[in-house]
């Protein structure tokens, strides 16, 4: 499986993180058998070792009034891919980046606060790069399964 490298605790540690980042190392401890400075010591390692990249809040921009989620599929030369990469790195509405292989190099994701700033964001951002030889959007309806993270 993906976490042959950690032992049960450190699993089980990871499956509550994953399950709720808020638990505190007490109520850790508690579930896996364990002291809070224990805990907590397991938690720094995996977050050295870079296992632990961020603790964040999962927002649903479908539960935020009007603002409108979008996946784009774009083909580019290969010199110009990198060019491309940076200039959507550096997009704030550009969430995440995914180099794909197949037909789709880049998988995009972007969030707008509506419809408006959506169709500007692919008109003035996504439809002038440089180098691309094919984009696709995908405006998402609804949103019925959103897995974050590996799970365990």
């Amino acid at each position: 499986m993906f976490l042959d490298g950690l032992n049960e605790v450190d699993r089980k540690i990871l499956e509550l993180l994953i399950g709720n980042a808020r638990l505190s190392y007490s109520e850790i401890g508690e579930r896996v058998g364990l002291s809070r400075v224990a805990v907590k010591t397991r938690i720094q390692g995996m977050e050295e070792k870079g296992i632990i990249e961020m603790y964040t809040a999962v927002i649903n921009p479908q539960k935020i009034s009007g603002a409108v989620s979008c996946y784009f599929d774009i083909e580019t030369e290969p010199a110009a891919l990198e060019d491309v990469v940076r200039r959507l790195c550096g997009n704030s509405a550009v969430t995440q980046i995914y180099r794909m292989t197949g037909n789709c190099r880049l998988h995009v994701h972007a969030v707008a606060p509506g419809q408006e700033e959506m169709e500007r964001l692919i008109r003035d951002e996504m439809d002038v790069l440089p180098g691309v030889t094919k984009l696709e959007s995908h405006v998402i309806l609804s949103r019925i399964k959103d897995v974050k993270g590996l799970r365990l």
